[in-house]
């Protein structure tokens, strides 16, 4: 009996939207480098940067794709549109991924074709390297928790996640990449919609920096921007909404099974 054909793995390209952070954009670049299955590119989209960050980017061999609309949701649109692997992965010039990062993110969606994206979840690190997993789980388990109810499915993390390039192409015209006040991560996963298939793997999660944290006006900004992404979508979006048409997606799958 003839062996089993070898399953391909899908192609990645990471992208990863930067402006005017070109020390921590080498550290990550850096960490691409390590990967035991390399990404089949690097894109880095430059958001007007005023420092190194691009000839940083092109320095390791990225590809560099300018924009000049300010805004990490037009930004991170544009890394999608230019992609061209088969999977889109992305992370943050603050993301810390370990040598397994791309190779599990292959792995994943080769061993599950139904899903649409994965995601992991971050450990918040500090400059000089002191990870703090309680204050972690304090920020990012609400997160998860919270917006999960809120979409009725699970949301993509924006420092660790991937997503299939067929998927980006179904919603990419209907995000909000003109709204600089959207977290696009939190956009993106309105935009999957209750019925898509979103996966979490620990194996994905990464450092990340600790910043973000460090000040309160930053971490209010923050929330009113989560909230801010959650009610530009109403009426339509509301969470009842939402809860309503999972159900029918899953009353309508146990019925073709």
């Amino acid at each position: 009996m003839p062996e089993p054909a070898a399953r391909a793995e899908p192609t990645v390209s990471v992208v990863i939207p930067v402006r005017d952070d070109a020390e921590y954009l080498e550290r990550c670049l850096r960490a691409l480098d390590e990967q035991s299955s390399p990404p089949l590119e690097v894109i880095v989209v430059d958001n007007g940067s005023s420092d190194a960050s691009a000839a940083v980017a092109r320095r390791y061999g990225a590809r560099v794709v300018e924009q000049h609309e300010v805004g990490i949701p037009i930004a991170s649109a544009t890394g999608y549109d230019a992609a061209r692997g088969d999977i889109i992965a992305r992370l943050d010039s603050d993301s810390r991924p370990g040598p397994e990062w791309v190779a599990t993110v292959q792995r994943l969606f080769a061993e599950h074709p139904e899903a649409d994206a994965l995601t992991g979840s971050g450990l918040l690190e500090t400059d000089d390297g002191e990870t703090q997993p309680v204050r972690s789980r304090l920020y990012l388990g609400p997160y998860f928790t919270l917006v999960r109810w809120a979409l009725a499915n699970r949301p993509v993390f924006g420092s660790a996640m991937a997503l299939r390039r067929s998927t980006w192409e179904r919603v990419g015209d209907d995000v909000c990449r003109h709204d600089p006040d959207v977290h696009d991560d939190m956009d993106l996963s309105v935009h999957l919609g209750p019925d898509a298939v979103v996966l979490f793997d620990d194996r994905l999660t990464l450092p990340v920096s600790a910043r973000p944290l460090q000040h309160v006006p930053s971490m209010l900004r923050r929330g009113w921007r989560g909230m801010y992404t959650l009610a530009r979508h109403w009426p339509r979006e509301h969470p009842l909404g939402r809860h309503a048409r999972r159900l029918r997606a899953r009353r309508i799958a146990a019925r073709s099974d």
